[in-house]
């Protein structure tokens, strides 16, 4: 049996690399993605004091600390038993749906944008962020300055604007000043113009392409699963708070928990050829690495969300989400590359949602610290940019954490980034094309989860550093493609 291995694939946290597996006929027989390395914060958090924990864990990743920062205080809010004030959690959501607006911005024009605003024929030095300001500089200078704003949202309400310090079991650190508020109002009136724009922009001058039309509707780029998302009481998605739902891939609904409740439904296997868990649907079962309903595989992020909900929050994401499923035309959407689409479509609902909460005149609010219980155990979730996130803690009687697991949105979607890989590489590969182009079809493939990365946003030449090996039947390198 040969092997391809991708290694590294990069804009990734952390090192993970692609494995295709082909069988003597040379056809596709499996893929897989792998994580090599073992981060361990399950282990090392343990013995830590538990008002450590927002702090410590968002330190996992570089471009979401955020979402940890955030599941980590609600898991404590809940092992305290502590009811958050208003005005605290009117602070967390402001900067929780920022930061989804400014983490959405960032993908869809500069880390996938030149998959989709590029054309095809792009040289590869161009085939980048440094590209997208060249082709577009009108409008990635307005994305740059309106990011910046973001930023400084999130600057405001977390003491930082990368890793933030503000959420504390209970609460918040400090109530928000007015003038701070008054504020954060111009800069999320801005956000909001920016996503009308980008809405317009993405139909005047992306959809119509042809090629993109296509990429959306490949069968080879269809995979029916299982979806798992947040919503609220009205059935719209939240990236904060509310019901976790899961439906099926025939739109059946699952279930729809609180965080402990869903997490409960989830089991975790573990392969022995990598360190990334493969989290399932217990009830179902786990068969393998396959699609389908029988299959207890199921895929988060902005396309789950946008399945598993019945409507959006806000009105201009509402429209969006029309249009979104008018083109499709099923529910749920099983296209991998719609995740780009669905990402729009909450990135205005989170601009619209800022905006709203900006003006919020409970925001000032000086009571931020609801009082604490005695330690016990607590479940946290929020909605990440890349997907469902829970963060689940048991602390001792002095307030020392003794267990901890944790469940993020690329782990949830590790079996699905694997399958859709599979189908991207399948026809590729069968043609006997083990070359460039198989380089970027498996990387457009996983770049449409935007599987927390990052790590190379400012990577110059224009193309991920990925090396492609082929190995024969008896495990002797034959062939070798790099970049």
């Amino acid at each position: 049996m040969k092997k391809i291995a991708i290694d590294p694939i990069t804009r990734l946290e952390g090192h993970g690399k692609i494995l295709l597996y082909l069988d003597e006929e040379g056809g596709l027989k499996g893929a897989v993605l792998q994580v090599p390395e073992l981060r361990g914060f399950e282990r090392f958090c343990r013995g830590r004091r538990a008002e450590e924990m927002p702090q410590t864990t968002e330190r996992i990743c570089g471009v979401c600390p955020e979402a940890h920062h955030l599941a980590s205080a609600k898991a404590l809010d809940v092992a305290y038993g502590a009811e958050v004030p208003r005005a605290a959690r009117l602070q967390r959501e402001l900067f929780y749906n920022t930061y989804i607006f400014s983490d959405h911005l960032l993908h869809l024009v500069f880390l996938g944008g030149p998959d989709l605003l590029l054309p095809k024929d792009t040289p590869k030095s161009e085939h980048n962020v440094l590209g997208v300001l060249k082709a577009l500089p009108e409008l990635g200078k307005e994305v740059v300055t309106v990011r910046a704003r973001a930023q400084r949202v999130l600057e405001l309400i977390g003491g930082k604007a990368i890793h933030p310090v503000f959420a504390l079991p209970g609460g918040v650190a400090k109530p928000l000043a007015k003038k701070d508020q008054e504020e954060i109002q111009g800069h999320a009136q801005v956000m909001v113009e920016l996503s009308q724009r980008m809405v317009a922009f993405f139909h005047e001058e992306v959809l119509p392409d042809p090629e993109l039309q296509s990429l959306l509707l490949a069968e080879e780029a269809r995979l029916p699963t299982h979806y798992l998302g947040t919503v609220d009481e009205n059935g719209a998605p939240n990236f904060y708070h509310g019901k976790v739902r899961a439906v099926s891939a025939d739109g059946d609904e699952l279930f729809q928990l609180d965080p402990a409740g869903a997490m409960a439904r989830i089991a975790e296997r573990a392969e022995p050829w990598t360190y990334v868990k493969f989290p399932y649907l217990k009830d179902i079962g786990w068969s393998g690495f396959e699609g389908g309903s029988r299959s207890g595989i199921y895929r988060v992020g902005p396309l789950a969300r946008l399945n598993v909900a019945e409507r959006m929050a806000t009105p201009l994401a509402q429209e969006e989400f029309e249009r979104f499923l008018d083109f499709f035309g099923e529910r749920p959407v099983h296209a991998t590359f719609a995740y780009h689409w669905a990402r729009l479509a909450e990135m205005v609902q989170a601009a619209e949602a800022a905006a709203a909460l900006a003006q919020d005149e409970g925001l000032t609010g000086a009571d931020v610290r609801g009082r604490l219980g005695q330690p016990g155990e607590g479940i946290g979730a929020v909605e990440a940019a890349r997907g469902t996130l829970f963060h689940h803690y048991r602390l001792n009687g002095e307030g020392l954490v003794e267990w901890v697991n944790l469940i993020v949105a690329t782990t949830h979607n590790a079996a699905g980034i694997g399958l859709s890989v599979k189908q991207m590489a399948e026809a590729v590969v069968r043609q006997g094309n083990l070359d460039e182009e198989l380089l970027n079809r498996v990387e457009m493939a996983f770049r449409a989860y935007d599987p927390c990365l990052a790590c190379a946003t400012h990577f110059l030449p224009g193309e991920t550093p990925l090396v492609l090996e082929v190995y024969d039947a008896y495990g002797n390198l034959a062939r070798r493609i790099g970049r």
